[in-house]
């Protein structure tokens, strides 16, 4: 059974770092995305940043410059470094991944497989 696992959220004041993992487990599969997505409360999920299995980056125009999307393959890792949070970063951010050759990675309905989310809340 594939599982995502994310960990790293809290709590951290506007201007901090935090950086989140997302460990997947149960498969073999070579991801063709990977990615984080976040959605605030009262708000639509939104796409923060994918990863291809080419090592290829796309960032949301709102992270892009202090965040970074990484992953280790031989860890079965995808990590998200976030630094100078803003209040307006605090959300449930989640990782995802799909094993599907062509998704474009930008949208929810690229990806098939999600973790339960790891909660991060930036106070001013």
């Amino acid at each position: 059974q594939v599982q995502l696992v994310e960990s790293g959220g809290g709590s951290m004041q506007a201007g901090g770092s935090l950086r989140l993992s997302c460990a997947v487990s149960g498969t073999t599969y070579k991801w063709f995305c990977m990615g984080w997505f976040r959605q605030a409360q009262g708000k639509e999920r939104e796409g923060v940043a994918s990863i291809g299995i080419d090592g290829s980056k796309i960032y949301a125009d709102s992270v892009r410059g202090r965040f970074t999307i990484s992953k280790d393959n031989a860890k079965n890792t995808l990590y998200l470094q976030m630094n100078s949070l803003k209040p307006e970063d605090t959300a449930m951010y989640y990782c995802a991944a799909d094993p599907t050759y062509g998704k474009r990675c930008l949208v929810p309905g690229d990806f098939g497989y999600w973790g339960h989310g790891t909660q991060v809340t930036v106070s001013s």
